[in-house]
């Protein structure tokens, strides 16, 4: 699709180009691989196109179920076609990721070069430069953001799969990664600039066995925006309280 650069780059006196869609990339690299492997590059965004049926090879290889098919295909935001994925069929394809790193290069590319994956100060860039190496990460459309993790407690790969149900809030799926990424040892900043912070982050969002080290993951960083805390101590004027320490979460206290 026809796109226009970054504001950086000369957006006021550019005229839309497919040159300056994120996902030209994309193209350029499947259009150079289907040349190398002889294939018409005729309709080559067409579900039709020889290069297609090898992708769905690939999904089912990482999904270790070598009988499936999608159950929908469309064309996405790039111009290619796409297949229907319920969550934790991304999340067993992520996982996988882990286990295959080392079978070809894109894991280190990602890893040395994030702002490429997203961009500056984008969820999934910010992630793979907080997780040193141990993580992939990539957003998606409409709220969705897929990792996996390099750790300890799941010795063949874990892949984690965020969605926000009503659809794409960069900031609600920052928290959780926040939170999530933070049980697991990885210390994830919250996005510049941030303008209402106050997350509550349920226990729900991950196994039982990480549940206290959710508590101590705190929510925000020292330069975040400070306008909506109370100045009061709320214990002083009820006695329901959510944890033990409600400040636990919120950078001060002693947890």
């Amino acid at each position: 699709p026809l796109d226009v650069p970054l504001i950086q780059f000369g957006r006021q006196v550019r005229r839309p180009r497919r040159w300056f869609h994120t996902c030209s990339g994309e193209h350029a690299a499947i259009l150079k691989g289907m040349r190398l492997m002889g294939m018409s590059r005729a309709g080559y965004t067409l579900p039709s196109s020889d290069w297609f049926p090898l992708y769905l090879d690939v999904l089912r290889e990482y999904m270790n179920k070598p009988n499936w098919e999608p159950l929908r295909v469309a064309k996405d935001g790039c111009g290619f076609p796409t297949v229907s994925n319920t969550v934790n069929e991304l999340a067993l394809m992520f996982a996988n990721l882990v286990a295959r790193r080392n079978d070809d290069w894109i894991w280190e590319a990602m890893n040395r070069n994030p702002d490429l994956v997203g961009g500056f100060n984008r969820l999934d860039s910010t992630c793979l430069k907080a997780g040193d190496g141990r993580i992939v990460a990539k957003e998606g459309a409409d709220g969705l953001l897929g990792l996996s993790v390099i750790h300890d407690d799941w010795p063949n790969g874990l892949g984690i799969v965020i969605k926000i149900a009503h659809g794409w809030n960069s900031q609600a799926t920052w928290y959780v990664a926040r939170a999530v990424l933070g049980v697991l040892g990885v210390n994830l900043r919250n996005p510049y600039p941030l303008h209402r912070q106050k997350a509550f982050i349920v226990p729900g969002i991950v196994p039982e066995k990480y549940s206290s080290a959710l508590e101590s993951i705190v929510t925000w960083d020292e330069w975040d925006p400070d306008r909506d805390r109370f100045s009061m101590d709320w214990k002083d004027y009820t006695s329901a309280m959510t944890r033990s320490d409600p400040f636990s979460n919120e950078g001060i206290g002693d947890s």
